[in-house]
């Protein structure tokens, strides 16, 4: 079965030097029937200003993905961690027991555009951590490249929960199929562009729950440049 969640229908807030689409419940935005999804918790698509961001704050007992989309995300940590996350870049930030963090626009002069993406974890507690890959176009073109992992496989980062997370790009005749073991669910999240799932289109910001399906294929659709992500969960 494959549910669609329109762009749309996300929940909005607009505090001027950010503007984020909540596609779960999230802060000021409560909707009862979008909690999450399994144990896929927030998808935030967010447009920092130039010069803004997320001062220091903190975070306990989540795994916190960021997946740039343009411009470049500075990020530093109480680990010790600063980095600049730029497209083509996933960074996994485990919470556990309890860290601090911020994350700025790096740039002065143009926006920075990403997905802010928590998922809860396997247990509380965990032991606070940081991981960063970079992954090309050519690894995802009409593919699905996976970029983050319960066991890190095939190069790809690490995360502590039953998750296999996919990258990929699709335009014109590209097609790519996702097996989906028993019991297993499935989310996709179109970050930009157009494409179909299962025969059907879908958006810039539009999401799609399956369940109860042993597959599903994305197709892309001439000009439509779309990216996505693929949550593979149980």
């Amino acid at each position: 079965m494959l549910t669609i969640r329109h762009a749309d229908d996300r929940g909005h807030a607009d505090h001027g030097w950010l503007d984020s689409h909540h596609t779960f419940s999230f802060a000021d935005y409560y909707d009862q029937a979008h909690m999450g999804f399994r144990a896929l918790r927030v998808i935030n698509e967010d447009r920092v200003a130039a010069g803004g961001g997320f001062p220091t704050h903190g975070h306990r007992d989540m795994e916190i993905l960021s997946y740039v989309l343009e411009g470049a995300l500075g990020h530093k940590d109480s680990l010790g961690t600063g980095s600049v996350i730029k497209p083509g870049d996933v960074q996994r930030m485990t919470a556990g027991s309890g860290v601090m963090h911020s994350e700025m626009n790096a740039s002065r002069t143009e926006p920075v555009h990403f997905l802010q993406i928590w998922l809860l974890p396997e247990a509380r507690g965990l032991k606070p951590g940081y991981e960063q890959k970079s992954f090309t176009d050519a690894e995802k073109r009409g593919a699905l490249r996976l970029v983050a992992s319960r066991d890190g496989r095939d190069g790809s980062l690490t995360i502590h929960q039953d998750v296999s997370l996919y990258a990929g790009l699709f335009d014109g005749d590209e097609k790519a199929t996702l097996a989906l073991a028993p019991g297993r669910h499935a989310w996709i999240q179109v970050a930009r562009g157009r494409l179909t799932i299962d025969g059907r289109e879908v958006g810039p910001g539009d999401g799609a729950a399956v369940s109860n399906a042993a597959s599903v294929t994305l197709a892309g659709i001439a000009g439509g440049k779309a990216e996505v992500l693929v949550f593979d969960l149980a």
